[in-house]
This record gives C-alpha cells, sequence and structure tokens, in this order.
C-alpha cells in the first residue's frame, strides 16, 4: 500500500474513532413517547408505604404533567425519603437520572429511610444530594430537563431560606426551555407567609410571583389536585381534602 494509500486509512480509523466517542460522551437522547403512567404507579415492586402516600396525590396525573420520559434528567428538590424521586426515576429509565436533594438537615432525618430505598432496583438511577436549597444541584451540573418542587414551598419559607436566591438556583441549574414544576398546599388568596407555619400552606400568587422575578414564564396549571371544598383554614395534614395547586414554569431559550 502507497505512503497516501495508508495515511487515508488512517485517517478513517481516527475519524471513526473519533464518530464512536462522540457518540459514548453524548447525553442519553429523550425519548418522544410518554411512558405508561399508569403503569408506573402501579407497578408491583412498589412500597405498601409509598402507595398509601398516592392518596390524594394523583401520582400518575402528576408525571404526566410533569412530563417525565426516559432520558430525562431531573432534580427533585426537597425529596424526603424519596417517594416523588422513585416515581420520578421510574419514568425517566431507561437513560435518565433523578437527583433527590435534601439539606443536610432534612438528611438526617430521612437518611435511614432513604438509604433503604437506595438499595432497590428501582432506584438504582437515583442520585442523593445533601445540598443547601439556596444551591440544591451537584457541583457542576447546570443542564436539567426539569426541577420539581413539591409539598415544601411553605417550609421552606418558614425555615427561612433565601427564597429569591433559591429561584436563580432553580434557574441556573435549568437548560434553555427546561422546566420548573411546583406544587404545594393552598392558603387563602392574599395570605401571603402567614400561614406557612401556623397551616403549612403557601400563597399560590406570591408564589408565582416570586418564581417569575427569577425569570420563569407561567406555562401551565394543573387543577387535578384541586379540592374546591377545602376552605384553607385548617393545617394541610388534617383529615379534610387538601387543595394543591400545581405550577409549571419554563426557562426561556
Amino acid at each position: 500500500m502507497s505512503d497516501l494509500g495508508s495515511e487515508m486509512v488512517k485517517s478513517r480509523i481516527l475519524a471513526c474513532l473519533l464518530t464512536l466517542s462522540a457518540i459514548a460522551a453524548a447525553p442519553a437522547a429523550i425519548s418522544q413517547t410518554a411512558p405508561d403512567y399508569a403503569a408506573i404507579v402501579a407497578a408491583p415492586d412498589r412500597s405498601d408505604a409509598d402507595r398509601k402516600l398516592d392518596t390524594n396525590r394523583a401520582p400518575a396525573q402528576w408525571l404526566a404533567f410533569i412530563g417525565a420520559k426516559p432520558g430525562m434528567k431531573i432534580l427533585d428538590v426537597f425529596a424526603v425519603y424519596g417517594w416523588k424521586a422513585e416515581l420520578l426515576a421510574r419514568a425517566v429509565a431507561p437513560g435518565g437520572k433523578v437527583y433527590a436533594q435534601n439539606s443536610e438537615a432534612g438528611f438526617a432525618r430521612v437518611q435511614d429511610r432513604l438509604d433503604a430505598r437506595l438499595k432497590t432496583p428501582a432506584a438504582a438511577n437515583i442520585v442523593p444530594p445533601v445540598r443547601p436549597f439556596e444551591d440544591p444541584a451537584p457541583l457542576g451540573m447546570h443542564d436539567f430537563d426539569a426541577v420539581t418542587f413539591f409539598y415544601a414551598y411553605h417550609d421552606v419559607t418558614n425555615l427561612g431560606v433565601d427564597r429569591a436566591k433559591m429561584h436563580k438556583a432553580f434557574y441556573d441549574a435549568l437548560k434553555p426551555g427546561g422546566e420548573l414544576v411546583v406544587g404545594d398546599y393552598s392558603a387563602k388568596p392574599g395570605a401571603g407567609t402567614s400561614v406557612v407555619q401556623t397551616l403549612h400552606r403557601s400563597d399560590e400568587a406570591l408564589v408565582r410571583s416570586e418564581i417569575e422575578a427569577a425569570g420563569f414564564k407561567l406555562t401551565d396549571h394543573g387543577d387535578f389536585l384541586h379540592v374546591p371544598e377545602d376552605a384553607r383554614d385548617a393545617h394541610s395534614h388534617s383529615d379534610r381534602p387538601v387543595d394543591i395547586y400545581v405550577l409549571k414554569f419554563r426557562k426561556p431559550g
């Protein structure tokens, strides 16, 4: 073989190797087809404790509203012991990953239960970062497809978290076009922050305004957890049905 021919062969081999390397390094493609959310919720290996938490939370509709699909990378803020994170992890598999964030103080309270969950096959694609709410994403990560934050807006308010800093961190963690999905127990309109401790509820209008101030655009409002008969004057963990607002925001781009 001539020197020219040998060099051409080497060039082609190098090009192939570079192509294969790029494919291996590329993130998993996000499926265009939504999984069967009802089947995920009905999976026989889900725990009885998780099934009990499904009550009044409409998990299949919740997953559909978030739009969790195989290949997605999701940051679940205030994950506690992982009920939400495991559902999301099942929905984004294969190829996806869920980062189940807890604060240091919160993690200390749930570590045993979360560790037990992480040993199960369903949690194989869950990563449990212990990070402050004002900076919840693992260091160096800023390309999440979605950030989810549920049943805890009143908690971070009550804890004195810098919410403006937290919202900026959510914004920075998402890729352009990524989505933030937030839900919490509804306070009476105009309640502001007055009942975050006494009733464990948050004011939807205030939450929306604070998130939009960070640059997010409201794109959808879910009513599948709306309870019209809730007078919003009782503790959110009482025996009465509780109204829950669900909001979806998008990072422009």
